[in-house]
């Protein structure tokens, strides 16, 4: 059954409460490349360094890591929806508090707030898509990834659009459109059934003894710090107008979802999950070193071509950490998210610093290329671990019990 058929309870006739939960998570995957076209902007008007204002993803970041184990201990005790209303609130609330900020300080403050109840939500969202969708998990999985695909992509443009005339506009934006979002859920989404057994703070962290899923974690680990210097730092390298920046980083996003949801799974099912995984690794490395030492032109042409193979990356990561192991996919899928995140927040925390250390734009380039390299190479050592379950996740994505969190 073709899951793209709306005669056939495909993507397209779902029930609303389908539909407002995924809406949601457009808006909630924006506001990671919300702030992207507009940090120089914030830099500017808090009159903060670099370094300061890439502390943004840092607290984001790494107060999502550390919520990753509180996820399921939440979700499994009062349910999916009141896990989902619990983090649009948080959201509202410190989207909002953010536009008000008087220091770079409390921005980041704010955004670690910010980071807690996002994790809350994308963390439970797909588990909640699946459940409630029409016309089996492959139809669930397709919205929820085409939904991922549109947040990244709309968060810069919008970023832009409303960071042209003050940088605190997007946060408000956010603000609102997550207040709808909120109502959306409310009103349309019933309580799902809640898991048979209750997930402890740490069951992810148990997960992680399987080999597999260790090595999993650990190829994206280094990827994710490749992924999050692109996100991060490259709106700094290419200093351009909001306008321009959000266009970037907007066409980013576009290649983004496309890659994720139409050529990764083509490419997985001609090649195979780690053949697809490890050349894209390669491909990213080699992108990012030329967008280091390339011209300016260069450096945008390369930004926006990395997206393509980020989108790979994520697809197929996220097969991966939901069927390398034995252990049910919330759980393997916190357990993995929490080791990756880590990287998310180190990344636009030492970018700047290695750039300032060095004195050197293209060095933090380096480093993101080899760590994308470093990730490559765990695939291609522990290949013997990852091989047969890899390929026989490739073609399933997930089922009712799985979870995936900004999976890329």
């Amino acid at each position: 059954m073709d899951p793209l058929d709306a005669g056939s309870g495909g993507i397209l006739r779902q029930p609303k409460a389908v539909w407002a939960t995924a809406g949601a998570s457009v808006v909630a995957f924006m506001g990671i490349g919300l702030v992207d076209p507009i940090l120089p902007s914030i830099a500017s008007g808090l009159d903060a360094t670099a370094g300061q204002v890439s502390l943004l993803f840092t607290s984001y970041f790494l107060i999502t890591a550390v919520a990753m184990l509180l996820t399921g201990f939440v979700s499994s005790r009062v349910g999916g929806r009141r896990t989902l209303l619990l983090g649009l609130a948080l959201v509202v609330v410190f989207a909002g508090l953010s536009g008000t900020s008087g220091s770079v300080g409390e921005l980041v403050g704010f955004r670690a707030g910010w980071g807690l109840g996002n994790a809350l939500f994308v963390s439970t969202a797909l588990a909640v898509i699946v459940g409630a969708a029409a016309g089996g998990s492959a139809a669930a999985i397709l919205l929820y990834e085409s939904a991922l695909g549109l947040g990244m992509a709309c968060g810069p443009l919008l970023g832009a659009l409303l960071g042209d005339a003050s940088w605190r506009y997007p946060f408000f934006g956010t603000a609102f459109l997550m207040a709808v979002g909120f109502l959306c859920i409310a009103v349309f989404l019933k309580e799902q059934p809640r898991p048979a057994r209750r997930t402890s703070l740490l069951d992810p962290v148990r997960a992680l003894g399987h080999g597999g899923l260790a090595s999993v974690a650990a190829s994206a680990f280094f990827y994710n710090y490749t992924f999050f210097t692109v996100l991060a730092f490259t709106p700094f390298v290419l200093d351009m107008s909001p306008y321009r920046s959000g266009a970037v980083f907007f066409a980013w996003g576009v290649l983004l979802a496309v890659f994720s949801v139409i050529v990764a799974p083509r490419l997985q099912k001609r090649f195979g999950s780690l053949r697809v995984l490890g050349g894209s690794l390669v491909l990213l490395a080699a992108d990012v070193l030329v967008l280091g030492y390339g011209d300016h032109t260069t450096a945008v042409v390369c930004t926006i071509l990395s997206g393509a193979f980020i989108g790979v990356n994520n697809t197929v990561y996220t097969e991966l950490a939901l069927g390398v192991s034995d252990a049910p996919r919330p759980v393997a899928s916190a357990g993995y998210n929490f080791v990756r995140w880590f990287a998310a927040a180190a990344a636009p925390f030492f970018a700047p610093r290695i750039e300032e250390w060095t004195g050197s734009l293209r060095i933090p380039f380096v480093v993101a290329a080899v760590t994308a390299a470093a990730g490559a190479l765990v695939v291609l050592v522990r290949r013997g671990a990852l091989t047969l379950r890899a390929e026989e996740a490739a073609p399933r994505h997930a089922t009712r019990d799985g979870v995936g969190v900004f999976v890329n």
